[in-house]
């Protein structure tokens, strides 16, 4: 029977999803295994083939696709394990990687940061001045070739970088997105030059206006390129010789997945891959239960994500920032802080409580894991306010020590602050509720959308414990939390549940609107790329479907927006109509009368996605309706609401609740992988896919 599979890498822990043409699916989750993260993956196909009760060799030979969510280039480019990039440049440009157009400073930055002044600098040069080379050739803004490439010169500067250390090569030369011949050249010269060494233009990487970023984007891509073809050849190695024949599929963060073949290639769409997992799934979910707006929040043992899901669609953007860098990739649009089980509390110079963003991680983990960790965590918490029980963390296959979280916590935070130890715990339990609620917060307001108008869902094995609280803080009257085999392995889900997308984008800055010729033509073209770049994929899609936008803004001013354009051809009233989805689109975003449309409006960017269907769609069984009322398994006292304080909850194992169950708090439900907080005035019921819908019935 044939299998999708779906494996999410995380800081702290290694989740798997498996789905086959029945309905018939499985979830688990192991330790993750840094820096090797590639023994977990293969740690947790075992504990998957035996969950599906048969052996990891006959899983894998059943097997049509794994889709994978990896951190392989996200931590390479965070910790600066990269490879040493060579850049090769116009003549007159070496220095705009470094000027960097002025963002530098900024980019990524809250106003309060950028206002000061002392304390903010630019980051270092993605590449030192050693390693740069500029070649003589010049295309125009028009795509006409002004100075021919001097193939000599820029055979020279090839086998100057290599001499000097270059692992790779960057390309990104002066308007070639208007015209890439000269770079594509360079390509080809780099290939005789030096066999086998990476390469990357940015007419491939990044064809769109604005030299440093995209320069930036080219770099970084190039930097994280050889890490992660060296990977993943060996893991798809190891897979062939366990018996898969299937195709290996990259996550990226556009929120679809690639071949592993074609990856490296543009490696840094990959970055976000396993940020994106968990709004895939949400979008997918959001599906079966009807439901158009949701919140994706995600808190597994390192991080606190947040995502949108709006009219159906996962929330994107076309650029991001990393490290103050700017990075020109369309990637769905995922915030991420260090507020995860495994974030850190402790206390700065002025004695002030805090909470994250460092954190305990895999190894050696929270205080209460027994294995060398000694600062106290939210997953430390949590098991000191009566939420999670030692005895059944994940399933019982770990046991957790009340004892060494009660000395973490005391040593930390009680003695130091004067106060008890249930009173230190609430407190750090209040902040982590209080910073998550602020993130989802910023993303739905920034975005143009009010949460009251949202269904919030939270996954991962920790954002069940807390989620009734952040979204009783944000006034959202519905929360989901998806239970039975995805419960806390919802990413690897979404990941199971993607398709292939492939993006390609044209910069063609012109006034709006364009001839209806000329607008066509662009997406006539960014389509036939695309057509080819899906059979290079070597998969059988089970549909394709495509979506144009366009990046139009007033003239003169900045903002961008990302305008909604229809798949068919236009004429001048259809272009009146995108014109006028600007306009709401910009009035939702900035505020009633923010656009200046006596201006005019500027068309920078055209840009066509392609959805390759895959031909698996996991499917999430129905439960069983339920006959009687839920019975609690036991009670214990828990704190779950300061309002409240220290009360007796009725604790329910998940395996005996079925659709149609009503709980109400206070109560904490066990599952396998994960714990629900219920506090009181909340009800809890169990939906026909196993789901617990959470309400608030009062304040």
């Amino acid at each position: 029977m044939a299998h999708v599979i779906g494996i999410d890498i995380g800081g702290t822990f290694t989740d798997a999803f498996a789905a086959d043409e029945t309905g018939r699916v499985a979830g688990v989750k192991t330790p993750s295994t840094p820096p090797d993260f590639s023994q977990g993956f293969l740690a947790v196909l075992d504990e998957l083939a035996a969950a599906l009760e048969t052996d990891t060799r006959s899983l894998l030979a059943d097997t049509d696709y794994i889709v994978h969510g990896t951190t392989s280039t996200l931590n390479a480019l965070v910790t600066g394990d990269v490879a040493t990039v060579g850049f090769l440049t116009t003549r007159g440009h070496a220095d705009s990687i470094s000027i960097m157009n002025l963002e530098g400073r900024y980019a990524g930055l809250g106003a309060d940061e950028v206002q000061d002044m002392v304390r903010t600098n630019k980051p270092a040069a993605l590449v030192p001045p050693q390693l740069i080379r500029e070649i003589d050739e010049r295309v125009d803004h028009k795509g006409a070739v002004v100075v021919p490439l001097d193939e000599e010169g820029a055979r020279r500067a090839v086998r100057e970088l290599v001499d000097a250390g270059a692992q790779a090569i960057a390309v990104s030369l002066l308007w070639s997105f208007r015209n890439p011949a000269h770079e594509q050249r360079v390509g080809e010269i780099i290939a005789e030059e030096a066999a086998g060494l990476y390469v990357a233009l940015s007419s491939d990487v990044s064809p769109r206006i604005r030299e440093y970023a995209r320069s930036a984007t080219t770099i970084m891509n190039t930097q994280v390129g050889p890490r992660l073809r060296d990977y993943l050849q060996p893991l798809e190695a190891e897979l062939r010789a366990r018996g898969f024949s299937g195709s290996l599929l990259v996550m990226q963060g556009s929120g679809g997945c690639v071949d592993s073949g074609a990856a490296p290639a543009r490696a840094i769409t990959t970055i976000g891959s396993v940020l994106t997992g968990g709004v895939v799934g949400c979008m997918r979910l959001a599906g079966e239960l009807g439901h158009r707006n949701v919140i994706s929040t995600d808190m597994g043992g390192t991080t606190f994500l947040a995502g949108l899901v709006v009219d159906g669609e996962p929330v994107s953007t076309t650029s991001t920032v990393l490290n103050q860098y700017q990075l020109s990739v369309p990637m769905v649009d995922v915030h991420t802080i260090g507020a995860g089980g495994g974030a850190i509390a402790w206390l700065d110079a002025g004695h002030n409580l805090r909470v994250g963003p460092r954190s305990a991680g895999a190894r050696p983990g929270p205080a209460c894991y027994g294995e060398g960790g000694t600062e106290p965590t939210v997953t430390d918490v949590d098991l000191l306010l009566g939420i999670i029980n030692p005895d059944n963390f994940l399933g019982g296959r770990k046991k957790l020590s009340r004892e060494l979280a009660e000395e973490a916590v005391r040593t930390h935070i009680a003695e130091p602050l004067g106060m008890s130890m249930d009173d230190a715990a609430a407190a750090v339990y209040a902040i982590q509720n209080a910073q998550t609620a602020d993130l989802v917060r910023k993303v739905v307001v920034t975005s143009g959308q009010d949460p009251r108008d949202f269904v919030l869902y939270a996954f991962g094995g920790a954002a069940p414990m807390h989620c009734a609280s952040y979204a009783a803080d944000l006034e959202i009257g519905e929360v989901v939390v998806p239970l039975g085999p995805t419960a806390a392995v919802f990413s690897a889900y979404g990941l199971a549940a993607s398709d292939i997308v492939l993006t390609a984008e044209l910069s063609s800055p012109t006034n709006f609107p364009p001839p209806p010729e000329t607008f066509n033509a662009a997406f006539g073209q960014l389509r036939r790329e695309l057509d080819a770049q899906l059979s290079e994929q070597g998969l059988k899609f089970a549909s394709v479907g495509y979506r144009n936008e366009a990046d139009i803004r007033y003239t003169m001013q900045l903002a961008e927006v990302e305008t909604p354009v229809p798949s068919e051809e236009l004429d001048e009233a259809g272009l009146e109509t995108v014109g006028a989805a600007f306009g709401e689109l910009y009035e939702r975003l900035y505020g009633k009368g923010a656009g200046f449309s006596e201006a005019g409006l500027q068309l920078i960017t055209y840009r066509t996605r392609a959805v390759g269907g895959l031909s698996i769609r996991p499917r999430l069984a129905e439960v069983p309706p339920a006959e009687g009322d839920p019975r609690p398994t036991s009670s214990r006292r828990v704190f779950l609401d300061p309002r409240h304080g220290w009360q007796d909850a009725a604790i329910y194992d998940y395996r005996d609740l079925a659709a149609g169950h009503e709980l109400k708090g206070p109560a904490v439900v066990e599952a396998p992988t994960t714990t629900v907080a219920l506090p009181e005035g909340c009800v809890g019921r169990v939906d026909h896919l196993g789901n617990l819908v959470i309400r608030y019935t009062q304040a």
